[in-house]
């Protein structure tokens, strides 16, 4: 039995554990600095008197920085290791979370915004594909579905902190974007207490680190296996050290992602990246501003955002069921028509009883949808591709957060909140048309590539 094969058979354990909570905190982190900012934007545009083009500005700089850092993270990921890439993100964007609480003009803002984009687009499919390498094939979309709802978590928190931290007084987006800061702490945590992905230290050829890693995970299933000082001269261990992948330059990575035999795979999964990040930050960015400027309060804006996060939770459990009972790609499909409907109800809806139960589905089906995207991105490419893959399908998506900001405050004043979700609910639609195109690895090994059998098995354009 290989190593890769000895650390796939393994029971979900205690290592495994620590891993998926080591990397959702720093998922439900990058979800709270999201979160934040629409609470943040909406106390600023009140005090510094805003424009609606100045706001969308300073919502999308943010996710330009989002879509080079996922691109670029992708890429050193499949060169220098995850775990690595991992660390370094959460310390960038948590410093410069902190240093957007001392500014004093729209400039300066803007400027910071960007660079917390860069860590924040980087760290999430990084995460994903760490996560991914590690867990058992029978659970593994379950485990990226779990990884992805600590995303609920750290929007639970920013709907807390913009609740009782934004609205005490003219400083209190300070102090809230100050508690932001807090990833710069947490990524010395990451850096030092996570394992290396031991399929990437397998194909730089570290196998001692890799078998140690493997032993380490061994030894929290309950089987016998001491760490080792060198690797024992057997059959098995020599034939894995002697495949050794070189590393790869990054262009030869991207032209690989549009090989013939993945073409299909990656147009199909960056169309579905791409709308719902358009819907997704279409609409829960500007959640809190819109009900402002519907006619709510401040207070009552930022209540219904909280009560319409808090159904993200059940989204996400179902999903996490669902990836492994229907497979990822129906899971994703249905969990995306679910949201087209959602959109054009809560477009719709007049009343508050109405918005809110709206608003609840939108979350349900939206962030389960997500969860289901998370899942199966990683399991599209093989390992020396797999951050890449992941990286430059978040970063192309990406484009579209940074578009989405800028339509709709002006869509909204133009056309008003029924076109607005209208628009929304489309792309969701199309998002899911490109779903049912997609691979289902559910319960495969992630290194199962065969390009011929891949290539016969792509569905029909």
């Amino acid at each position: 039995m290989t190593r890769l094969d000895r650390l796939d058979a393994l029971p979900f354990t205690r290592e495994h554990r620590k891993l998926l909570f080591g990397s959702g905190v720093g998922w439900a982190l990058d979800a709270m600095d999201v979160g934040l900012f629409s609470f943040v934007i909406v106390a600023l545009s009140q005090q510094w008197n805003l424009q609606s083009g100045e706001q969308g500005i300073i919502a999308s700089i943010g996710f330009l920085g989002m879509a080079l850092g996922a691109s670029v993270g992708g890429l050193l990921a499949d060169r220098f290791g995850r775990r690595q890439v991992f660390a370094i993100t959460l310390l960038i964007f948590g410093i410069a979370t902190g240093a957007s609480a001392l500014v004093w003009s729209v400039g300066a803002l803007i400027a910071l915004r960007f660079i917390v984009g860069l860590g924040l687009g980087a760290e999430l499919p990084v995460a994903s594909t760490l996560v991914s390498e590690f867990a058992p094939p029978r659970i593994r979309g379950r485990i990226i579905v779990l990884l992805e709802a600590f995303w609920a978590v750290g929007w639970i928190a920013a709907a807390v902190i913009g609740y009782f931290v934004v609205k005490a007084g003219d400083d209190g987006w300070r102090w809230a974007l100050l508690i932001g800061a807090v990833p710069a702490i947490y990524a010395a945590v990451i850096r030092f207490g996570m394992p290396e992905s031991v399929r990437f230290l397998q194909s730089r050829g570290k196998n001692l680190q890799a078998e140690n890693t493997v032993r380490r995970f061994e030894r929290s299933a309950g089987i016998d296996a001491p760490e080792l000082t060198e690797l024992p001269a057997t059959e098995d261990v020599a034939e894995e050290a002697a495949v050794v992948e070189p590393a790869v330059p990054a262009r030869a990575r991207l032209a690989a992602l549009f090989a013939p035999v993945r073409r299909g795979q990656t147009i199909a999964l960056w169309t579905v990246w791409f709308c719902v990040n358009f819907s997704y930050y279409g609409a829960f960015v500007w959640i809190p501003t819109l009900l402002v400027n519907s006619g709510f309060s401040l207070i009552q804006s930022f209540t219904y955002t909280l009560i319409i996060t808090l159904a993200q939770l059940p989204g996400y459990a179902a999903s996490a069921y669902l990836v492994e009972k229907w497979g990822r790609n129906r899971t994703l499909a249905v969990f995306l028509i679910g949201s087209a409907i959602a959109a054009t109800l809560f477009g719709l809806a007049t009343v508050e009883w109405q918005i809110i139960g709206a608003g609840m589905l939108l979350s349900f089906f939206n962030l389960g949808a997500w969860g289901a995207l998370y899942a199966i991105t990683p399991e599209l490419y093989p390992t020396a591709l797999r951050g890449t893959g992941a990286g430059w399908a978040a970063g192309f998506g990406r484009i579209a957060s940074i578009i989405a900001p800028l339509i709709v405050p002006t869509l909204a004043k133009t056309a008003g909140l029924p076109t607005v979700f209208i628009v929304l609910a489309t792309a969701f639609v199309i998002a899911a048309v490109a779903a049912f195109q997609l691979h289902d690895r559910r319960g495969q090994s992630i290194d199962d590539f065969d390009d011929a059998r891949e290539d016969a098995a792509a569905p029909a354009a």
